[in-house]
């Protein structure tokens, strides 16, 4: 994941088509590493843990549309938080509660369907860390 350095400069916007313009089993590959299968698979909303290790393969199976939506979501997310502050702490942010959540960890927020609170929520945390 050192390839993200290129990344700091891009502006939410960019970092949509940026993403929109992967491939979704790199997009899963980038989340499975970044937050392993089992994470990726609850924010998917697959009770499958497994599934996001074939999705990951460039032979793998895709995943359903709702999958793809939301993983491409959180991917969006993921790069802006850690081009912000870096892999662990992005991490840390997606697997904890979250006050702008209703103290709803993102990872449920994601797999629930509540896109705007979860983008308004990773703005708030990077505007409130740039001075960190």
């Amino acid at each position: 994941m050192g390839s993200m350095g290129h990344m700091e400069t891009l502006t939410p916007t960019a970092q949509h088509s940026y993403t929109m313009r992967m491939d979704i089993h790199v997009i899963v590959r980038e989340l499975n590493a970044a937050l392993g299968p089992t994470l990726v698979a609850g924010l998917a909303g697959s009770k499958d843990r497994k599934l996001p290790i074939r999705w990951a393969k460039a032979d793998g199976p895709e995943p359903r549309a709702e999958a793809t939506n939301r993983l491409t979501f959180a991917h969006r997310q993921w790069m802006l938080l850690a081009a912000a502050d870096g892999d662990h702490v992005a991490r840390q942010w997606f697997i904890g509660g979250n006050p702008h959540l209703g103290e709803t960890t993102p990872i449920t927020a994601i797999r629930e369907g509540h896109h705007s609170e979860v983008a308004s929520a990773v703005k708030s945390f990077i505007a409130g860390t740039v001075d960190a």
